[in-house]
């Protein structure tokens, strides 16, 4: 992939997509800079990782032979994610690759959601990527190498998915940020895309199905579950198939890719 050497920034990575990503990332010869949370926020409906969990994910990168930072980082903190992003820079000498995975979700009816859900939703899903980048993008620039940078974006972006309308509405608008960015950070050499998974089999997804089957089973939400409908057969959707799509997209065959949606959901957008 042409990751020999270089150095990947990312965020939510103490389990699931993220730490799939480290570890992918790590064997395509990248050394690695993780973070996440690991801490309850508010308002979130699925359960927390922990430093016991964003240890874990370090532990997987070294076993690769490549160099690790490891810190708890809240996204909506943005002194937080410069700190670590200028001490990365120091220990490391460079930062190539930015995937900006942190997340979290709620779900409801749209006109039962509050505005503390949308806030919280918001300030980490859409806040937290551009403040990610804002964080780390100079140092892409200043190496004079060009870099690559993922923002983990939904399906639901790109197709009405009831009962996660912030969350929906947060994913879309990274999909506005990534295309200002490619824009912008072109000159540099920087591309910039964003992926769009379906539901992941991860700790998130396990919990979203189980909470979100009520509004789906009955009611007016048994008539509204066909949008979830896929050209291809379902099947088991694993982090580490996102992983592998995120480590083409920074690597040097996606050279040429940017400003670019990627759907990873078995042909579901165009059901």
């Amino acid at each position: 992939m042409g990751l020999d050497g270089k150095v990947a920034f990312i965020t939510g990575a103490a389990r699931g997509q993220g730490r799939a990503h480290a570890v992918r990332l790590a064997t395509e010869g990248a050394d690695i800079v993780i973070s996440d949370v690991c801490a309850a926020v508010e308002t979130n409906a699925v359960s927390a990782a922990t430093l016991e969990d964003l240890n874990t994910t370090a532990k997987l990168v070294e076993e690769t032979g490549r160099k690790v930072i490891s810190r708890a980082v809240d996204v909506r903190d943005l002194a937080a994610l410069e700190s670590l992003a200028a001490d990365a820079y120091g220990e490391l000498g460079r930062i190539d690759v930015v995937v900006a995975n942190a997340g979290i979700l709620s779900w409801g009816p749209v006109l039962d959601l509050t505005t503390e859900q949308w806030r919280a939703i918001l300030d980490v899903n859409l806040l937290g990527v551009f403040q990610t980048v804002k964080a780390t993008a100079p140092y892409l620039i200043s190496g004079g190498r060009g870099g690559a940078i993922v923002l983990t974006s939904s399906s639901s972006a790109l197709k009405g998915v009831p009962f996660i309308a912030h969350y929906a509405a947060a994913k879309a608008g990274v999909v506005g940020l990534m295309q200002v960015l490619a824009n912008e950070l072109g000159e540099h050499g920087i591309r910039v895309n964003s992926i769009h998974p379906i539901g992941v089999a991860t700790a998130m997804a396990g919990e979203e199905t189980a909470g979100l089957h009520a509004l789906y089973g009955s009611g007016p939400g048994a008539a509204l579950v066909s949008v979830f409908d896929t050209a291809l057969p379902k099947e088991r959707i694993t982090a580490e198939d996102i992983a592998g799509v995120v480590a083409f997209l920074v690597g040097d065959d996606a050279r040429h890719l940017t400003g670019v949606q990627v759907p990873i959901d078995q042909g579901n957008r165009i059901r």
